[in-house]
């Protein structure tokens, strides 16, 4: 008996969702069509050469400036969704959400996305866990990594610990001077082995899903030419309030709420409280290599 293509999506939902329970992470191949990638290629350009609007420190392209070199200038826009149609729709793109339910529930919100314009030369990120960041009450962050290039060894993919979710534990952190890596801090205390980590390699137009608990890096971009472009956004349970940024600072009471945020499916069981556009967009610097820090 042939299965309905309800029913065979619902098996390949669960079997994405066994495999996340598992190792932390799981991968949705060819997940974006060629088209779309490219669509947010072109429109990255736009982003970064100021054309969808204002961005937090970022510079203007002078005239005659190429786009490969507006972008190497950069190596993150944060919350390009806030300018951009095509990047708020790939929030809320049909194929990520329908896994996203089966991984975290029926209503699921995100609250962030990050572009990534890592050209060769650029550092990776120190092993790290996103729950650290954007802290969520019922441990249901998770990541859509979307790869808009090849992500390889050589220009920097993701590293992952795969289990090292399982135990729910926020590792502590420390600055570094490893200049293999940018200037967020990294996690450490944990009981893993860099042998340990998988190397993440994905073509463009897959989509790596994992835990906001997974411990994870990237390394630098030590390809002779090109960039490892990626688009991060992050979701997490509607039901959960999200005590992040200005919102935990003066609540004694444990009930910030973080109200910038985009219901993406399902209800918002908060939605009486109204929504608030509490960040802009903002570039986060590209380094030549380590932490260039004012202290030193």
């Amino acid at each position: 008996m042939s299965l309905s293509a309800q029913s065979a999506q619902d098996l390949a939902a669960d079997s994405f969702a066994g495999q996340y329970r598992e190792r932390g992470y799981t991968v949705l191949a060819a997940a974006l069509r060629a088209d779309e990638v490219q669509s947010l290629l072109d429109e990255a350009v736009r982003l970064f050469r100021g054309l969808s609007g204002p961005v937090i420190g970022l510079e203007p392209a002078q005239p005659g400036e190429s786009d490969e070199d507006v972008l190497r200038r950069s190596l993150c826009m944060h919350f390009p969704h806030k300018l951009s149609a095509l990047y708020m729709a790939a929030l809320r793109h049909p194929t990520i959400v329908a896994v996203l339910t089966a991984l975290i529930g029926p209503n699921v919100k995100a609250m962030q996305s990050m572009l990534f314009t890592k050209t060769e030369g650029k550092p990776g990120q120190a092993w790290h866990q996103d729950e650290f960041f954007i802290p969520t009450r019922d441990r249901s962050l998770t990541a859509a990594w979307i790869a808009l290039d090849d992500a390889t060894t050589e220009n920097g993919c993701l590293w992952v610990l795969p289990g090292s979710h399982r135990a729910g534990v926020l590792y502590p952190d420390r600055e570094h001077d490893d200049e293999r890596f940018d200037c967020t801090v990294e996690a450490y205390g944990f009981p893993y082995l860099d042998g340990d980590a998988v190397a993440v390699e994905v073509p463009a137009g897959s989509v790596v899903l994992f835990d906001g608990y997974l411990l994870h890096r990237s390394l630098p971009n030590t390809a002779q030419h090109g960039m490892r472009r990626a688009l991060v956004n992050h979701y997490m349970s509607a039901e959960s309030l999200l005590p992040w940024m200005e919102s935990v600072r003066h609540d004694p009471a444990g009930k910030a709420d973080h109200r910038d945020i985009v219901l993406v499916a399902g209800i918002d069981p908060y939605a009486y409280k109204g929504t608030a556009q509490l960040v802009q967009p903002m570039i986060r610097p590209a380094r030549e290599g380590g932490c260039l820090r004012e202290d030193r």
